[in-house]
């Protein structure tokens, strides 16, 4: 069990933030986009939570694309 908070503490402290930036995006709070994320995961046996590492991945790909730079030579 002991296992399992380690590894749930890592990946709080770690993650994506999907739900946070979705939730700034749409205007509303963080804990109603995560709880969406679980009815829908829990619904569709999985879909849910391939949907959110889909996301993850997407923003990860885009923060790395989109970094803004403060001049031609941060190249």
């Amino acid at each position: 069990m002991k296992l399992f908070y380690e590894l749930l503490l890592y990946f709080q402290k770690r993650g994506y933030y999907v739900c946070q930036r979705i939730a700034d995006r749409l205007g509303i709070r963080a804990k109603i986009v995560r709880t969406s994320f679980m009815y829908l995961t829990f619904v569709t046996l999985g879909f849910g939570f391939a949907l959110y590492l889909f996301l993850a991945f997407w923003i990860r790909i885009k923060d790395i694309i989109y970094t803004k730079r403060s001049s031609v030579f941060d190249l």
